[in-house]
């Protein structure tokens, strides 16, 4: 009489089945454990930047079409102060939507940094239209580091 072996071990596709469920479940729980928040931190402080120059555009669109270059314009309700046809640093927050992420630097007019940012000197965006001539835009650029 033949007697049957017991089976000793794990086959080649059991072990495969366990390696791909382990794959699937890290994949899903990792971002749970990263910390992302630096990241869409810099996210929003980037994406502040594309508003201000689409704010910027349009004002100075408007200015263009008003034919003025210095004095005063109503956007909004608001009234909005430009030199050469580009709103002023101290004017450009009121063509902006309010955003609690987002907040102006005080005493540093057309500076935002973002509201849970360890400083004002890292994390934030600045609109500079000193440079700026009726055909030269200002100058808006972003600083994303140090967002933890």
């Amino acid at each position: 009489m033949k007697t049957l072996q017991k089976q000793a071990g794990f086959t080649l596709i059991e072990l495969v089945v366990v390696i791909v469920i382990l794959g699937i479940l890290a994949a899903t729980a990792a971002p749970k454990f990263i910390d992302l928040t630096s990241d869409a931190r810099a996210s929003v402080v980037e994406a502040y930047e594309g508003s201000l120059n689409s704010a910027a555009d349009m004002a100075h669109a408007k200015a263009l079409v008003q034919t003025v270059t210095n004095g005063d314009i109503s956007i909004a309700g608001e009234n909005i102060t430009f030199s050469n046809t580009w709103p002023d640093a101290d004017q450009i927050s009121k063509l902006m939507e309010a955003n609690s992420d987002i907040t102006e630097v005080s005493g540093s007019a057309g500076t935002f940094t973002h509201a849970d940012a360890a400083s004002d000197t890292n994390c934030r965006t600045v609109y500079d239209p000193s440079s700026a001539g009726i055909n030269t835009r200002p100058i808006i650029s972003s600083d994303p580091s140090n967002c933890s």
